[in-house]
Formats: C-alpha cells, structure tokens, sequence
C-alpha cells in the first residue's frame, strides 16, 4: 500500500497539470446558410396549372365591350321545338357547361353534392321552358379557358360560365342577350393596405388564366405578377397563402369568394362594367344553333317578366350587392321572327 500511494499522487499531478481545451463559437457571419429542401423554398407550391406572368411580359389587348352585336330575338310565337332545337328534344335532355367551384355562381354544395348558383338555376329554367322540367339538364364543368372549344367540339349545348360578351368573343360563339351586369373591383385581405389599383405596384394580382380580368390586370397593373389560375377558388387559395396581394375580377364572384372567408373585402372603384351572356356554338353546315339561341332568349325574356330573375337575384347576391336590375334586352335589327312552321314559302 505505501508502494500505491507515490504512484497514486503522481497521477493525480500529471492529472492537473493537462491544458485545458476552450470551444470557440463561430461568429454568425461566417456560418453557413441552412439550406431548405427545393420544394418549400418558397413556401406552398402553386395551384395546380398556374403560372406567373412578369411585368409588362404581354401587352394588353383591348377588351371590346361596347361595339357588340345585339342577339337573336325570340320567336314572335312558341314554336315546335322538334324543329328548331331537334337535336336536343331527340337527346330529352340539356347539356350545360358551368363552373363547380365558384361560389354563389355555380358551385357543388359540400353537403349535398348537387351543384348550385345562379347559373345552375338559370340553366335550370331553360330546361324548364324546353321539356317542362328544369331536372332534364346534365351539367359538365368546364374551365375558363375552354368555353368557347367545348361549344365548337359540341361537347356541350350551353355555355353559363360568367362569360363576358366581347366582339372577339363574338367571331367564336353566339350569345344571349345579357342575363347579369358586374363591375371589376379587387379583393384583398381586410389587414391589407390595398385600397385599389394605385396600391398594385410590386405585388401580385390573381385572376384566371382566358378571363377578361387578365386583360383588365395588365392594363390597370402593369408594374405588377400576375398569378394566372384555372379558377377563382385557386385565387382565394393564393390569396391566403400570400402568394397573391388582391384578386382582380367581376364584383359576383369577389362577393362568391368573400362569402368563404370572412377576412377578405372588396375594395375599390369599378375598373369597368361587363354583362354575361349564356354561350352558344355559331351556326355550321352541321348545326344550325339560332333556334336554340332564340330558345335562351324566351326564357330570359320570362324570368325577367314573371319576377323569376328577382327572386334568383335577392337568393344568391342580395346580402353581398345592389343592383338596379336585369340587364337591358340587345337585340340585333331584325323582323319579329316566326316559327319554322308558320315561315311563308
């Protein structure tokens, strides 16, 4: 044991006598930059099949509003519809194209399943005044950007789509006279500075890829992104993620929108004024599709005499927008036109 004790006091002084080792932190400039994985670089991905547009990236093209051909009149007496819309009394049934997302408009209500709106009643009526039943109507969804191919591939007989009647537009289909007059305005969250367009500058503006709205964003915007979506229920969604600063559309669907989300508003002057028109394929050596169009034109002239379109009106827009009214009937100059049947030889 004396033999241990040397030995044990000499480790015990090697021991005290090793350096002592010191960490230094790296000063924070000099750390390397964590990287994050490329699909959350910049946050959720963008809706699907959406694109940004740079500013000044396209010039706008005019958006002719004004210099438009009035429609079809109605027959001057019912007709037989056997012959003059045969190929949808054959089919016993109408072929509408709407939207399934937009609110208030044409929308899929999550709790029944069964598509609503305005246009859907609308479609509805039409169908009532063809067979007597307003249930013999099949709807399609169609995008924006193809309303006017599914009408020229007769994948469709209608198109209700919140369809703006344009004179370019009218080289492409034939419309109904108006159904429902809008104004553009923006919708932005209600802790947004925006308060309109001279508040646009260095953000983003969302609006659906084919509307007139993206012409209207490139003219009351030109220094800002452009977020261009397949549906305005995509814009909503952008607009929550901070991936767009306003939506630029028709005060309809800003007020289908801000019904889901209670902290968005509409807020500016109108950028312009727009009438819809129910959409119809032009005439062809394989359909004549006039009778049709006077078809939609009876039974908009109904619904404004019987008090139909009010009550559709004050349903869907009532607690959201005023309005003065149906739209005003254009018609292009012609006769009364008489039925097939009672046409003189």
């Amino acid at each position: 044991m004396r033999r241990l004790l040397p030995l044990l006091l000499a480790f015990s002084l090697v021991g005290c006598s090793l350096p002592t080792i010191e960490f230094q932190r790296t000063p924070e400039h000099e750390r390397p930059t964590p990287t994050r994985p490329v699909a959350h670089a910049y946050g959720p991905p963008l809706p699907a099949g959406s694109s940004v547009e740079e500013p000044g990236a396209e010039e706008p093209r005019e958006i002719n509003t004004w210099d438009v051909e009035g429609s079809l009149r109605p027959y001057a007496s019912p007709p037989d519809l056997q012959l003059t819309i045969p190929h949808i009394m054959e089919r016993g049934r109408l072929i509408v194209g709407v939207d399934q997302s937009q609110n208030l408009l044409s929308f899929r209500d999550s709790v029944t399943g069964e598509l609503e709106g305005f246009e859907v009643d609308l479609a509805r009526e039409i169908a009532r005044d063809i067979f007597d039943d307003p249930e013999r109507v099949d709807f399609r969804f169609v995008e924006s950007a193809n309303r006017a191919s599914a009408l020229d591939n007769h994948e469709v007989d209608l198109i209700i789509r919140t369809m703006t009647i344009t004179r370019t537009r009218q080289q492409e289909v034939s419309f109904s006279t108006p159904y429902l007059t809008t104004d553009s305005r923006l919708l932005v969250m209600g802790n947004s500075a925006i308060t309109g367009v001279s508040q646009l500058p260095g953000r983003t503006v969302c609006v659906t890829d084919g509307s007139t709205a993206l012409e209207k964003a490139r003219i009351n915007a030109p220094q800002s992104r452009i977020l261009k979506t397949r549906s305005w229920a995509d814009c909503l969604v952008a607009l929550q993620q901070n991936q767009a600063d306003a939506i630029l559309s028709d005060d309809t669907i800003l007020s289908g929108i801000a019904a889901q989300d209670p902290y968005t508003e509409i807020v500016g002057e109108s950028l312009a004024s727009e009438s819809y028109a129910v959409a119809v394929a032009r005439s062809d050596d394989y359909l004549n599709t006039d009778g049709l169009v006077r078809q939609v034109n009876a039974t908009i002239e109904r619904v404004r005499a019987d008090g139909t379109w009010w009550r559709l009106y004050d349903r869907w827009f009532a607690i959201y927008l005023a309005t003065s009214g149906p739209p005003q009937l254009v018609y292009r100059p012609e006769d009364p036109p008489l039925p097939p049947e009672e046409e003189q030889p």
